[in-house]
């Protein structure tokens, strides 16, 4: 198991950061630019870093069929640079080792908050992963970061634990690790249309497993006041039926209102408040153990803005005004949305 070098009784939050500078592939919005503007900013945060050391192919296959894995590594090491997936998902020589540690970056957070090291973590890595499904890359993501350290969670000790997913993007590859896997809950927020990526995530996926698998399709716009209806209605009686002992979060900042490739509203004190209520779910069902990971979010101003509110949730910390922030589009009524996803779960 990880310890934490220099570990205090006042250290509270710990985090990873794998930027993986040589994943990168030309005009591609999933860039280590991504994190130019957070980087110098990770210092001033009440938190500690952590060294990040690379997930084993033991750990990749709790989520990844094998025969993936070495395809992913032959390619990455003979063939690469190139495109793997019609998103388009590439990969560069070094992709394969970045994926390895970018999904240790998450179970080195997942087991500190485990161990009780850390209150609770951020892992901050590329590339991302709520994509990758257990027989596939894509949507430029290489290894599913997310539910590879669910499934470590689970190996050392815990029985139930919970994803929640606030990434634009539907996180159809975590949804497909845990279809059929009843010690894990999933829960998607995602801009849904027809033509926007990936497709799936519609409110009737995953019928055999209603309440624990939910999926929660937004239109665009949809923003802070909607965000915040969908946390209260349904992220809190989902955590009540299924009462996690830890909870993972993706955490994509294209839901911001000017993210370049989605359409939907959300501010960065939306995602402060996002993240204040799912922390406060992980204190009343979980003992505080909570994980937040890195998705998406092509914008790098609003990755370090979105990024340090979820810092300031997880310290404790109290926040700037960020008022000039706010979407200037008018937000949808979700009512009946939010009403019609209540129902079909049996959510009261």
């Amino acid at each position: 198991m990880h310890s934490l070098n220099g570990y205090n009784a006042n250290m509270t939050t710990a985090y990873t950061f794998v930027p993986s500078s040589n994943h990168v592939y030309p005009d591609h919005p999933e860039r280590p630019a991504r994190l130019d503007i957070l980087k110098p900013r990770l210092k001033s945060f009440n938190a500690t870093l952590l060294d990040s050391n690379p997930a084993s192919r033991d750990q990749i296959s709790l989520v990844h069929d094998p025969k993936l894995v070495a395809t992913l590594e032959k390619i990455c090491r003979e063939e690469a640079p190139g495109i793997i997936d019609y998103a388009p998902t590439y990969v560069t020589q070094s992709s394969f080792d970045d994926a390895l540690l970018a999904a240790g970056g998450v179970i080195t957070c997942s087991r500190a908050v485990i161990n009780g090291e850390a209150k609770n973590a951020f892992a901050i890595v590329r590339p991302p992963g709520h994509h990758a499904e257990p027989d596939k890359a894509m949507g430029f993501c290489i290894f599913n970061n997310i539910a590879v350290a669910a499934r470590d969670a689970l190996a050392n000790g815990l029985d139930r634990v919970m994803a929640i997913d606030y990434d634009a993007h539907h996180g159809n590859g975590t949804q497909a690790a845990f279809l059929d896997d009843e010690r894990v809950a999933f829960l998607s927020a995602h801009q849904y249309q027809p033509g926007f990526y990936p497709g799936t995530g519609w409110i009737e996926d995953a019928p055999h497993a209603k309440r624990r698998i939910v999926n929660v399709p937004l239109p665009a716009r949809a923003g802070d006041k909607v965000y915040e209806q969908v946390a209260d209605k349904i992220f809190k009686p989902f955590a009540e039926s299924f009462r996690p002992q830890m909870l993972f979060v993706s955490v994509g900042f294209d839901a911001h209102w000017n993210d370049p490739i989605t359409m939907l509203g959300l501010s960065t004190e939306g995602y402060f408040t996002l993240a204040k209520k799912v922390i406060a779910l992980a204190d009343e069902h979980c003992d505080g153990r909570i994980v937040f990971v890195l998705e998406g979010g092509y914008d790098p101003v609003n990755v370090a803005n979105g990024a340090e509110a979820t810092f300031d949730a997880l310290t404790n910390s109290k926040r700037g005004n960020d008022a000039g922030d706010l979407s200037p589009h008018k937000e949808p009524d979700c009512k009946s949305r939010i009403a019609e996803i209540r129902k079909w779960h049996g959510f009261s």
